[in-house]
């Protein structure tokens, strides 16, 4: 039920833009062990400038 649940969780903030840090911190202990992950806050811009082009200020549409 738990992994159900965290399953659902991950979606929907997907589905909302948001990706799951956690699960880039699994990544990167899996598969790049000896690099340092990004903090929360710096893993948070990286993935909002990814998906809006770094041009700052929002998207008319």
């Amino acid at each position: 039920m738990r992994e159900l649940f965290r399953l659902m969780r991950e979606t929907a903030l997907l589905m909302v833009g948001q990706p799951d840090y956690q699960a880039y911190l699994d990544h990167m202990v899996r598969h790049h062990p000896g690099r340092r992950p990004m903090s929360r806050v710096a893993f948070f811009r990286d993935r909002e400038n990814t998906r809006y082009g770094g041009k700052g200020g929002g998207r008319c549409c």
